[in-house]
């Protein structure tokens, strides 16, 4: 039997009352203050909500209901928990188990499947039961229970489109056949989707605008930022829309390859999500647009690119079709929160990368969608914005002719927002922080620049050296997530994340081999990046984000100055111009970037494929697709209900025993997992920030501290925890220099091999609380190969930022009892900082080892607490190359300096002193 936490909002379960005594002492013991709190400033945010379009509750007729008045007419109960009924269409949870197993985490094929049946029916048979007593006996009974679930009475449809211009008399091919665009009702999917209750929290029904304690704007989803606000303006130019409800759409589309080597099987999906949700929660599969094919021939004839263009413009609008009459009349909807409201919905931002954007905005591959500016000359202080307008205005004034060469327009295709009200399809596209700025701007331009400069100042062999010790990263130590390649790879074939995990080593890796502009463009850009990677925005990351891209745009110069690059006007460089406009409008980038789209081609493209008999796949593709949606929603329901905590038996055999199952859902914690786990996204709320030594103390270290310090070759331990003690009992008072003077110690002590620290990191892949958890490791034997000790942030001082921060490595993490109280605590070997300011070139701290005058370690007992999380160091080894034998294992113990890397992740970038200072 599982106990609970008492602590709010913990959802941990622990195996016995001494495994929640240890949970309760490390993850909910008292920490200090935050600062702002301490010195009594109001940490919290204010909003300020739509005064007019305010989401009121209505009866089924569509009048407003009284203040506090109950739903009307509210769904009807669902079965109670843990009944047969409540498992329907499965009956248990043994067989839900069963089909979620193979059907969405295992994804297993028919013959899979009916090999496990079969070996089920051994097992019964070997028990000495009925073999046919088992649920299914086919994976065709499967497949049937899921079918029977009616969480989604939304259809797939198909809609036939052909070509109606002039036909010359023996038309092509193209002309003659039908397209089809594969489609769900999108209303009735939006429906279907504000009903759920499980997504109260995160749909915010009012646009509105927050504000930090200091009264400074933050942007952050959709509905914090202008455009939702404006858009709610527009639409209560209607005097009967007051009291309405505003809901905004985010869209994206994006052409994807299945598989090169079955004939190059591509796919349009089109994704679309209710833009009220929070950025944790976005996009689903709505349809799937036809893709023409024709010969090379054909299809560079005019009449033909004229078609698919018209044709995709036609699909994309038969798709959003549902929602037009309800942007202007309210449409009655169910919400999360199981009232009634009258809708508005909205086109709102579309995520697609630049050759997407050519084909929706409608303009000439070259030019930006968003603005007019010369393609020789994109990123000129004109900077025009391109509009709906200005578009229409141009066709009827000019020819085709001089609207396609001196405006970038085409005058042969309407965008399909053009049929939609307050649409503007320039001013819609949103920020691709995935195809823009990681693979675009770094990937494709600043790495390939950098490599074709090494290949021109480098014999050919020094050079292809120089690269390969840069693809390698062979210095880099380890950290949590870092993505290591030893025997290098081509860039080329580098991936979205691969490229992520490049950009995290790339500026240490390039130091030496590039001269300083160079090296300072690319840090410029990182901080660029990074700023523009955050879940929320004040306007002061706004005027930081504007500065890093004004230095960047200084310093890559340099490409052109040393003959790599003739010129820079891209268009995928030149959108960061509109990045800043862009969080302004519609909210931090990262709730409606292209990465999105892509990770649900995994979910809903290639997986569904892969499992296909990948002959006429589509079919096979929509109908998984849609299992897969009813499967999880029943998951999430079970959830919410406290129907799936525990294990299939451990929740079985408590039903079965009479004892009602937990009511709060179990989760892992995260003393409990191996010490080979890193961690990563943690869930709960937020809370401030927490190290913790681990669950379990090491074995096979003496006990007392003049044999432990022997042991770890460390003899100075017994008198830094002496001195350790002694600052305890007298705070900041100058320590004494004879150790005799300090309290004696002679506890037995614990020791740990790692510790865990839990910090809130909205930026980074974190919990829906915007809570992140790692491990940190002192072990002497990692994954049985070397020794490894990582380094971490100590709290040294009160200013802001690193100033306040010093660098240590933690040689031994161990705990003992001093005047019955618990002391957790590390030691470690600090490093200091060079200077008083960050490197110029790279943006990053440089840190060196700490000796005294003995040339020894600088050592020091600290309390776990001081420590805020882990660091990443860089080592910094110049422009020689290294030996081929060398390792990351010694990189914390081979080089004179190190920089302190700030790239690792957003929340190290910052807690780092910003590098666009103002000059």
């Amino acid at each position: 039997m599982l106990i609970s936490c008492t602590f709010p909002g913990c959802k941990v379960k622990c195996l016995s009352p001494g495994g929640l005594k240890q949970h309760c002492n490390s993850a909910h013991r008292d920490i200090t203050q935050e600062p702002e709190e301490a010195d009594g400033e109001d940490t919290g945010f204010s909003y300020e909500r739509h005064p007019y379009l305010t989401a009121l509750p209505v009866d089924s007729h569509g009048h407003i209901l009284p203040l506090f008045a109950p739903p009307a007419q509210p769904p009807s109960p669902p079965p109670l928990p843990h009944t047969k009924e409540a498992w329907s269409p499965f009956g248990n949870h043994v067989k839900f188990d069963f089909a979620y197993l193979h059907f969405v985490r295992l994804q297993s094929s028919e013959a899979e499947i009916n090999l496990a049946l079969d070996m089920w029916k051994a097992q019964v048979l070997a028990a000495g039961g009925d073999p046919d007593s088992i649920p299914w006996q086919r994976t065709r009974h499967v497949y049937d229970a899921i079918d029977a679930l009616d969480d989604i009475n939304v259809r797939w449809t198909t809609l036939d489109i052909e070509y109606r211009g002039p036909h010359p008399p023996t038309p092509p091919a193209w002309m003659n056949q039908k397209y089809q665009v594969v489609l769900w009702d999108i209303r009735q999917l939006f429906h279907r989707q504000m009903a759920m209750k499980d997504w109260d929290k995160i749909f915010n029904k009012v646009p509105y605008q927050q504000f930090s304690s200091q009264r400074k704007r933050v942007c952050s989803n959709l509905m914090s930022a202008d455009w939702a606000w404006v858009q709610a303006d527009k639409i209560l130019e209607d005097a009967n829309m007051h009291g309405s409800m505003f809901v905004p759409f985010v869209c994206g589309s994006d052409k994807t390859t299945v598989s090169v080597a079955t004939g190059h099987q591509e796919y349009h999906p089109v994704y679309a999500s209710l833009g009220n949700l929070t950025n944790i929660a976005r996009l689903a599969p709505v349809a799937f647009l036809a893709i023409p094919k024709t010969s090379k021939s054909q299809a560079k004839k005019p009449a033909y690119q004229t078609f698919v263009r018209q044709l995709y413009h036609a699909l994309l609008s038969a798709v959003f079709d549902p929602l037009r009459l309800f942007m202007t009349t309210p449409d009655l909807v169910r919400c999360p929160d199981r009232h009634l409201r009258r809708v508005i919905y909205g086109l709102g931002p579309y995520i697609a990368d630049y050759p997407e954007q050519v084909w929706l905005s409608c303009i000439v591959s070259g030019w930006c969608a968003k603005c007019m500016n010369q393609p020789d000359c994109l990123d000129s202080d004109e900077n025009r914005p391109r509009t709906k307008l200005k578009t229409n205005l141009v066709i009827n004034a000019f020819d085709p002719g001089i609207v396609w060469d001196d405006f970038g327009s085409r005058s042969d295709v309407v965008p399909f927002t053009s049929g939609f009200p307050c649409a503007d399809i320039h001013e819609l596209l949103s920020c691709d922080l995935l195809h823009q700025v990681i693979k675009g701007t770094f990937k494709d331009h600043l790495v390939e620049w950098i490599s074709d400069y090494i290949m021109a100042s480098n014999a050919p062999n020094e050079a292809l050296e120089i690269l390969k010790d840069i693809d390698c990263i062979s210095a880099i130590p380890a950290y949590q997530g870092l993505r290591r390649f030893p025997d290098g790879r081509n860039f080329t074939q580098w991936t979205g994340d691969d490229s992520k995990a490049l950009m995290k080593v790339y500026v240490a890796a390039i130091a030496g081999y590039v001269p300083e502009d160079m090296l300072r463009a690319v840090a410029t850009f990182m901080d660029f990046c990074y700023l523009a990677r955050q879940n929320s925005h004040t306007p002061d990351d706004l005027h930081n984000m504007e500065l890093a891209l004004d230095r960047f745009h200084c310093a890559r110069q340099s490409f052109i100055i040393v003959g790599v690059r003739e010129s820079i006007s891209l268009p995928r460089q030149h959108s960061l111009l509109h990045y800043i406009p862009s969080i302004r409008l519609f909210g931090s980038p990262n709730g409606v970037c292209s990465s999105i789209t892509e990770s649900k081609h995994i979910q809903a493209v290639k997986e569904t494929w892969q499992r296909s008999s990948r002959f006429n796949a589509l079919d096979q593709m929509l109908q998984s697709i849609t299992c897969l949606d009813k499967l999880k929603m029943m998951h999430s329901r079970l959830k919410t209900r406290h129907m799936m905590v525990g294990s299939t038996y451990s929740y079985q055999a408590s039903v079965m025993g009479g004892e009602l199952p937990w009511e709060e859902e179990a989760e892992i914690d995260d003393n409990e997992l191996g010490e080979n786990d890193d961690l990563g996204p943690a869930a709960g709320p937020r809370t401030m920030s927490s190290v913790h030594l681990a669950s379990k103390p090491a074995e096979g270290y003496p006990r007392y501290a003049a044999g432990l310090g022997e042991h770890i070759k460390q003899p100075q331990l017994h008198n830094a925890i002496r001195r350790y003690l002694w600052g305890v009992q007298h705070g900041d008072n100058e320590q004494p220099t004879n150790v005799q003077a300090c309290p004696p110690f002679a506890s037995p002590i614990s020791v740990f091999h790692s510790a865990i620290a839990r910090f809130y990191v909205p930026s980074d892949v974190c919990g829906a609380g915007g809570m992140h958890s790692e491990r940190i490791r002192s072990h002497p034997f990692w994954r049985e190969e070397h020794a490894r000790h990582d380094t971490v942030f100590v709290v040294t001082g009160d200013e802001p930022s690193m100033l306040g921060l010093t660098v240590a490595r933690v040689l031994l993490f161990f705990s003992f009892k001093f005047h019955d109280v618990m002391h957790e605590c590390a030691l470690v070997h600090w490093f200091r900082r060079v200077s008083e300011q960050c490197d110029h070139s790279t943006g990053m701290w440089i840190v060196q080892p700490e000796f005294n005058l003995h040339n020894q370690r600088t050592l020091e007992v600290v309390h776990v607490d001081s420590i805020t999380r882990g660091c990443h160091l860089l080592s910094i080894y110049g422009s020689r190359a290294l030996p081929e034998d060398f390792t990351y294992h010694y990189a914390l113990t081979s080089f004179p300096a190190y920089y302190v890397n700030s790239y690792i992740d957003n929340h190290t970038h910052e807690i780092h002193a910003l590098n666009v200072e103002d000059e």
